[in-house]
Order: C-alpha cells, then sequence, then structure tokens
C-alpha cells in the first residue's frame, strides 16, 4: 500500500523558539515539497530516523540538522533575543522598518 504525505500546516514564523518549533518547520518544508520522509532523508543525506527525530522535535546532531536545512533549501540566522522582532520584520519585509546605520 502507498503511503500518502501528510498535509502541511499553515504558513509559520520562521522564527523557532524551540526543537518543536524547528521540527515543524522543516516538516511543512518536506511536505509542501512533496517529499515522504525516507525520499527526503535519502535526499538530504541522513537517516529516516534522524529526520524523524528533528521533525519530533527532538535533538540531532548540528552537522545532520544543517544537512537537512541545506538539503530541503532552508536557512538559519542567529541574532539576539531582544533583535529578534525587528528581524522578523526586515525579513518579512515590513515597510514600517528603519534602516540601521
Amino acid at each position: 500500500m502507498a503511503r500518502t504525505l501528510t498535509k502541511p500546516t499553515e504558513p509559520q514564523s520562521p522564527l523557532v523558539v524551540d526543537l518543536h518549533v524547528l521540527g515543524q518547520l522543516v516538516r511543512n518544508r518536506r511536505v509542501h515539497s512533496q517529499l515522504r520522509i525516507d525520499d527526503a532523508a535519502a535526499l538530504v543525506g541522513v537517516s529516516k530516523d534522524t529526520l524523524s527525530r528533528l521533525e519530533n522535535g527532538k535533538a540531532v546532531g548540528t552537522d545532520k540538522l544543517m544537512a537537512v536545512l541545506q538539503g530541503l533549501g532552508l536557512a538559519f540566522f542567529v541574532v539576539d533575543k531582544p533583535q529578534a522582532a525587528t528581524a522578523l520584520n526586515a525579513i518579512k519585509g515590513d515597510p514600517g522598518m528603519k534602516e540601521v546605520d
């Protein structure tokens, strides 16, 4: 019996505050790319178990995390917490943002 893809969820904020949110973003990208978990894992060079752990909010090695993000066309960048809202608005193209000198 052929397995079916899970349904993608509504677009999410790219702001990751914990592993659970990161896992949801990764799963959403995979599903939007119409990839089954085993196909995505093979594509990015990690085991199905590793990708499943990541998507379920469990810790994986940094090298595996980076392989998954890169393989699915995602990136992350780190900012100080107080600057997170400003960075998020800039990413979204908020017209109310002021340029930083």
